[in-house]
């Protein structure tokens, strides 16, 4: 079997594959899937920080597993609780689940095992009936959502990620505090009218301290997490062939 690299290698990425090149690492690679969403996150970070960050956990994954093969970035989600922000682009759960099924329906024609990786909480729901379904039809299909502490949405936690990530799409000079209240408080309110509802900017928290630095190691951490998690799961046949 061809031995998979390192992220940003062509042969860690389906898409600069040829087929037959997929085709001669036979059924064992994992193909993983970096999910994400296309909505705001207040005034200075980019709609694509759900989709950034699951690119990024999954180029981790890529990095310590030489089984491991990259999936194009599935952009799109279940991000109806932002709608009313311009630039929003939810395709809501009913479809989101549908694109999951068949997907992983698709990849398991030539895969054994498919791992998901979302970026946004909003998926996780349909990746959950997803994933069922898929498991009851006897595919080897997991998920996996990232969890931290901090602020709910585009507040601290996730602006550090940014900033550690790619700081020029950062708008720090724009960054201000949205809705400081705890997420359990907010919930009657965002379930019936979305996050417009409670917050005018779209954030939920203060990202105005945060930095590059705590980012990088809040990244460091949730790389690891998904490392041990699929470890758990599907256990590396010759650990000593894992890039460091």
């Amino acid at each position: 079997m061809a031995e998979l690299t390192a992220p940003g290698r062509a042969d860690a990425e389906v898409a600069a594959l040829t087929w037959p090149e997929v085709g001669a690492l036979g059924r064992a690679a994992i193909l993983v899937v970096p999910l994400g969403a296309t909505e705001q996150h207040g005034p200075h970070l980019p709609l694509s920080t759900d989709t950034d960050l699951a690119v990024a956990l999954c180029s981790g994954l890529a990095a310590a597993r030489p089984d491991v093969l990259v999936a194009p970035a599935l952009p799109y989600g279940s991000s109806g609780e932002h709608a009313g922000f311009p630039g929003t682009l939810s395709i809501g759960q009913a479809a989101l689940e549908l694109v999951l099924v068949e997907l992983c329906r698709s990849a398991t024609d030539f895969l054994d095992r498919v791992l998901l990786v979302s970026g946004h909480g909003g998926n996780a729901e349909p990746l959950r009936r997803a994933c069922a379904l898929l498991r009851g039809e006897g595919r080897d299909v997991r998920f996996h959502l990232p969890q931290y502490p901090g602020d709910a949405h585009a507040g601290r936690s996730e602006t550090a990620l940014q900033l550690a990530l790619d700081p020029g799409r950062v708008r720090l000079d724009r960054s201000e505090p949205g809705e400081p209240r705890p997420l359990r408080d907010l919930l009657p309110a965002l379930r019936a009218g979305g996050v417009r509802a409670v917050s005018a900017n779209g954030v939920l928290g203060d990202p105005t301290d945060a930095t590059a630095d705590e980012g990088s190691a809040l990244l460091h951490r949730l790389v690891t997490d998904l490392i041990e998690r699929t470890g758990q799961w599907w256990p590396v046949s010759s650990p000593e062939r894992i890039r460091r």
